[in-house]
C-alpha cells in the first residue's frame, strides 16, 4: 500500500516562518533605509560599509533567508486567499502551479542577484 504525503504541512511551514521573519525583519528594513537615514536621523552608513556587510556570506544567507520565506509567506496566503476568498477552488491546480512556482522563480531570481552582488 502506497500513500502519497501530501507537501501541506511543509507549505505551512513556510508559510508562518515566512510570516515570522517578514514581521521581523521587514519593518526594521523600512525604518532604516526608508526613514531614519533619508531623513537624517540616524548617520547613513557610507557605501563602502553597505559593500562589506552585503559581501559577507552570513548576510547574503540572511537576506536570501528573508527573501524565500516571504516568498513562500506570500504564494501561501494568495492561494487561500484565490481559494477562499475567490471561491477559485475549482482552479486548483493552475493556482498552485502559480503561486508556488513564482515563489521558486522569485527565490531563483534573489539567489541570483544575491550571487552576483
Amino acid at each position: 500500500m502506497n500513500h502519497r504525503r501530501s507537501p501541506e504541512p511543509f507549505l505551512w511551514m513556510l508559510f508562518s516562518s515566512g510570516g515570522m521573519v517578514a514581521a521581523l525583519m521587514v519593518p526594521i528594513l523600512l525604518f532604516l533605509f526608508g526613514l531614519a537615514f533619508p531623513l537624517g536621523l540616524l548617520s547613513a552608513p557610507s557605501h563602502a560599509h553597505l559593500y562589506a556587510v552585503v559581501h559577507n556570506p552570513l548576510t547574503r544567507l540572511v537576506l536570501f533567508g528573508l527573501c524565500v520565506l516571504a516568498l513562500f509567506h506570500w504564494a501561501h496566503r494568495f492561494r487561500y486567499t484565490l481559494y477562499d476568498g475567490l471561491q477559485l477552488k475549482r482552479y486548483a491546480v493552475p493556482i498552485v502551479v502559480l503561486c508556488y512556482g513564482g515563489a521558486v522563480v522569485g527565490s531563483v531570481i534573489a539567489a541570483g542577484l544575491l550571487l552576483t552582488v
